[in-house]
């Protein structure tokens, strides 16, 4: 153990009180950024795995219709030439894709693209005994559409292999089923067009999305094209991919493979991961107040330190230390309280986090959980310490460059300031 080190240990124990109120908010605001990060983290992966699982990574609609330009350019004898160009800020697009079969081959061979399925969607009535309400059906192929999505972990009453055995069959989303006041069994007719027919319902389904369970019914895809006569084409193809965080560049990949406008699930739930990031921000600068406090805490007990150990600190110099030995004291005596500080924060971080995931936490709307989610990650860790570091570190700065700045002979004539 150097001497600085066992001196700065000293300096410390003399405002022990002091010192563990700062160690105790460093502590606090380390433990409390962990957790609160672990929360928002938790929900917004709940959400982007609620959004894959019921619109997929993927979503490839319209044709692209390029419009060409036609660019002149003057020539050496002075006439004109010119050619055509595909102006890519001013394209058209042609609704539904016409040939699902060849996009689905064409984007197949991408790496990162997992499955794919073939959706026709429309608008349509349904009537109960007792009631009637609009909805959305989406006409699917049962085990393509499983394989992009998660709507057979999502089924609550009911099952697949009911709705797969009967092609009169749909499946319902549970508030549209309230409010129809039906159950798995029970017959519904439906409307489009100019035409119904009577379907069974083989399941309900709930994704914990509001506008999705109050609306979205499926169906089978030879039973849609006849309801909503629509025999060629479908309206859109629904895409899963292995890595979720790859979707944006397989988007404009697909774009100019399959010549349709592809929409990744970051641009279409653009908005909501903007008002996560916002959250993520928010909480952490909140949090980091408690740090800030801590250090300015443990800045004005240095620099009491440095006040009353002047003789102390005189004596020292007379000894033979330098100027950033005496430095080097006081940044111990922050680096000592730094480390305890985060060790006892990253555990008290872990224990908050832990006890949250336990507690019980209904909740439906943007997605459904019956308890607090949360997500562990090294990275909460790994901030929290660097706010920490970097807060603490300048606490420590001012103090022991004022330290290292008194003159013996000043200190013992009582002129130092």
């Amino acid at each position: 153990m150097s001497p600085n080190f066992r001196i700065a240990v000293r300096f410390l124990l003399a405002k022990k009180r002091s010192m563990l109120m700062s160690l105790a908010g460093i502590v606090f605001g380390v433990g409390f950024f962990i957790s609160t990060q672990a929360q928002l983290s938790g929900y917004q992966n709940l959400f982007i795995d609620t959004i894959l699982g019921t619109d997929g990574a993927i979503r490839i609609e319209d044709r692209i219709q390029d419009v060409n330009v036609f660019l002149a350019a003057p020539t050496t004898d002075g006439g004109d030439t010119g050619f055509f160009t595909t102006d890519k800020e001013n394209r058209r697009f042609v609704e539904g894709i016409e040939h699902p079969e060849t996009v689905i081959e064409s984007i197949m061979e991408l790496s990162n693209v997992e499955a794919a399925s073939p959706v026709i969607k429309g608008n349509i009535q349904l009537q109960s005994p007792l009631r009637e309400d609009n909805g959305q059906v989406y006409g699917i192929f049962v085990d393509p559409h499983i394989a992009v999505s998660a709507l057979e972990d999502q089924i609550r009453s009911g099952s697949i292999a009911a709705f797969r055995a009967a092609p009169m069959g749909i499946i319902m989303g549970h508030k549209m089923a309230t409010r129809l006041d039906v159950a798995v069994g029970d017959s519904v007719v439906v409307r489009a067009v100019d035409q119904q027919r009577r379907f069974s319902i083989a399941a309900i389904f709930e994704t914990g999305v509001s506008e999705i369970d109050k609306s979205r019914v499926f169906m089978h895809m030879s039973a849609t094209r006849s309801l909503l006569k629509k025999p060629h084409g479908v309206s859109f193809v629904q895409v899963s991919v292995y890595d979720r965080d790859r979707a944006i560049a397989d988007a404009l990949v697909i774009e100019n493979v399959a010549e349709h406008f592809a929409a990744a699930w970051q641009e279409r739930e653009k908005s909501w991961m903007q008002l996560f990031k916002t959250l993520k921000i928010s909480a952490a600068i909140t949090v980091s107040t408690i740090i800030i406090v801590s250090g300015l805490g443990m800045f004005s007990t240095l620099f009491m330190i440095v006040m009353d150990k002047t003789r102390e600190i005189a004596i020292l110099r007379s000894m033979g230390y330098t100027r950033n030995d005496i430095s080097n004291i006081f940044l111990w005596q922050g680096f000592i309280v730094l480390v305890c500080g985060t060790i006892l924060g990253c555990g008290m971080g872990a224990l908050i986090t832990f006890g949250i995931e336990s507690l019980p936490m209904p909740l439906s709307g943007i997605f459904a959980t019956e308890h607090f989610v949360v997500t562990w990650s090294h990275w909460h860790y790994v901030q929290a310490v660097f706010a920490a570091v970097v807060i603490v570190m300048v606490a420590s700065v001012a103090p022991a460059r004022r330290a290292s700045k008194l003159v013996p002979g000043d200190v013992i004539r009582g002129t130092a300031s």
